[in-house]
């Protein structure tokens, strides 16, 4: 920009940290905005009232006093623009949009073209403060992460609770949040509670975290007082490393970006010496060769080839892709990814986590002597008093009736449990457990893939619970129109054979491999990358797929705010559990992709007709401000566009 820079000007030959007149935009720009917006008002009302004086014919507005007044104008918004060129040029880089209005616009200043030379200075301010608006804007939904962590924690110390900064907390120690309150730093929770975990992950409905689970920075206690332990310091939360990551996601560059600036790169001194030659070369062959009218051409000629339009125009439509995706909690970790992302060809998914939610749950009760509501009741008041995940998902079938006393139990490692519940007696567990005490039952029964709990009731065997990892509710779904879009579907897991076989079945995934370990996984992953022409994505959750991502052309982390590995490693990180996500991502990619070749041809098109046209003589100094400022307006609107799209 001709102020503060977030894109990558004309000046390419040197890096974002060193040339000086690319400045990073801070809260200071708040006020150099202000500072500029007043000055356009200024320049716009001189510049009206020039204009009228000069219709009029004023006999006060002549000479000196109109060349002053035009001046004024020309100064009020040309003074940045000019200081920024002279800071290029002391870079040594000369050709940039800088050097371009200026000298073009002085240009039209000594050759008495006051008013066209204040008109292309002032709307090109304009366009400067509009895309400065626009890039603001792609920039507010990524930092909104930023506001997502409280300054203050409650510490117990001394066996009280005090007030102190969330940096000055240790690993192991124990912090207080009330109702309402952020969840400050990562940590075990010491009781029940459920939470809004929205500004993590872009999803409304709340999630109930029990005790001894993990909560994460930034979520929000919404019903009771919590106490959590301190798992990971302020500056290693999984919340510091994803707002680093959105904070310089715009630093990896996409191949179209990087083609544009080297595009522009040429270009620039390209049309610096066509526009010398369009002011020159006529003298030898143009028999009424007027200089100041073939320098108007030339500086015509140098407003309307400006590249401000593709320069900006492109990586404004990446930058407003990522901060699109982050409000659907997809973050993209450079402009490359979202080009790569409408490339995949392949994706392979992890099972345990990606495609299942990674607990436990009943799939399927069979009671044989008793009514199903009954048969679970007595089992639940059992499975109630253990640990055991299993156990857990069994308890949870009944978690709001009210359930019989259970006594006498024991557990029996590797079988099961055995209690009595109201007089009876109650066995739960394996078919070992049931051998064990010479329960007779179907044999058939043990050939069932997922995890069974087999129940008897005084000797007698009295049903069954089928217990399995519960597929996500939208993942069926989200692997069907992956397929309809032409990408091959594949599932890597280290769970049997037979259970990653069914659930692949279940879900139509094309191939699927169990008892895979992390390098088996990477062999999988390389051996479709060197069979085939493709691009290979890799969805995983946990440490044990770092391998895999890192192997991927797209690594995608699924939930995975609590996998430290997977964040540093993962290109794209989708901060919810939902597999549907990917798709949104796709989506995006596809739109940001197509707004930004929306943006090149529109640029490439009207600037070369319009170039030819001014060549010519037949284009004046305001139809190249269209040219100019009004094409890169066009792009910009164009790529705030993806801001009103609907993604889900």
């Amino acid at each position: 920009m001709a102020h503060h820079h977030e894109h990558d000007c004309s000046c390419h030959s040197h890096s974002h940290q060193n040339c000086a007149c690319r400045q990073e935009f801070n809260e200071e720009d708040h006020i150099e905005g202000f500072k500029q917006f007043i000055s356009v008002i200024i320049s716009f009302l001189l510049l009206i009232t020039g204009i009228f004086f000069d219709n009029q014919e004023f006999v006060f507005f002549k000479g000196f006093v109109r060349i002053i007044w035009y001046f004024s104008a020309y100064c009020v918004v040309a003074f940045p623009v000019i200081k920024n060129m002279l800071l290029c040029f002391a870079q040594k880089d000369f050709f940039n949009e800088f050097s371009l209005m200026s000298l073009a616009t002085i240009g039209a200043l000594l050759i008495g073209e006051y008013p066209e030379a204040v008109g292309v200075m002032l709307f090109y301010t304009v366009g400067e403060i509009l895309q400065e608006s626009a890039v603001n804007r792609a920039k507010r939904s990524i930092k909104a992460l930023l506001d997502i962590r409280p300054d203050k924690a409650s510490v117990l110390r001394k066996n009280i609770f005090m007030e102190v900064n969330p940096q000055e907390i240790r690993i192991g120690e124990t912090i207080q949040v009330k109702v309402g309150e952020k969840v400050p730093l990562d940590g075990k929770l010491l009781n029940t509670s459920s939470f809004n975990t929205s500004a993590l992950t872009g999803e409304s409905v709340p999630r109930k975290i029990r005790k001894g689970e993990q909560v994460l920075a930034g979520m929000i206690n919404l019903d009771y007082v919590v106490e959590i332990e301190v798992a990971r310091e302020y500056a290693d939360s999984s919340l510091a490393k994803i707002l680093y990551l959105a904070q310089n996601a715009m630093s990896r560059k996409a191949k179209t970006e990087l083609f544009i600036k080297r595009f522009a790169k040429i270009y620039t001194p390209l049309v610096f010496a066509l526009a010398c030659m369009i002011t020159f070369l006529p003298a030898l062959f143009v028999d009424n060769y007027h200089f100041a009218d073939w320098l108007y051409r030339g500086l015509v000629f140098l407003v309307i080839s400006c590249p401000c339009a593709l320069v900006i125009s492109v990586p404004l439509g990446y930058f407003s892709g990522i901060g699109v995706a982050s409000k659907y909690g997809i973050l993209f970790k450079g402009a490359n990814f979202l080009e790569l992302m409408t490339k995949i060809t392949h994706i392979a998914f992890d099972k345990t986590g990606t495609l299942t939610k990674g607990v436990f749950a009943v799939q399927k009760v069979e009671s044989v002597i008793l009514p199903e509501s009954e048969f679970i009741k007595i089992v639940a008041s059992v499975e109630k008093n253990s640990n055991h995940p299993v156990a857990k998902a069994m308890a949870e079938c009944a978690a709001n009736a009210e359930l019989p006393t259970a006594t006498d139990i024991k557990e029996i490692s590797g079988h099961g449990i055995s209690a009595a519940v109201e007089g009876k007696s109650v066995l739960a567990g394996n078919g070992k457990l049931l051998k064990m005490f010479e329960v007779d039952y179907d044999q058939k029964l043990d050939d069932i893939v997922q995890t069974t709990v087999f129940v008897a009731i005084d000797g007698v065997f009295a049903g069954y619970f089928v217990i399995a990892d519960e597929e996500k509710k939208d993942v069926k779904s989200t692997i069907s129109i992956l397929k309809n879009k032409g990408i091959r579907t594949i599932l890597l897991s280290g769970d049997k054979q037979n259970i990653v076989r069914q659930t692949a079945a279940n879900l139509d995934i094309d191939e699927a491999y169990g008892d895979m370990l992390p390098e088996n996984k990477v062999v999988a992953i390389e051996k479709i990358k060197t069979a085939t022409d493709s691009v290979v994505a890799y969805c995983g959750d946990g440490i044990n797929d770092t391998p895999s991502l890192a192997m991927s052309d797209v690594s995608i982390a699924m939930g995975s705010l609590s996998s430290q590995a997977v964040i540093e490693i993962a290109d794209v990180i989708i901060q919810t559990d939902a597999p549907e996500r990917i798709l949104t991502a796709i989506n995006i990619s596809k739109a940001t992709n197509n707004i930004i070749f929306q943006n090149i041809i529109l640029a490439l098109s009207i600037k070369f007709a319009v170039l030819i046209l001014g060549a010519i003589g037949y284009a004046s100094m305001w139809a190249a401000v269209f040219a100019d400022v009004g094409v890169a307006l066009l792009a910009i609107a164009n790529s705030i566009r993806l801001f009103f799209k609907k993604f889900e």
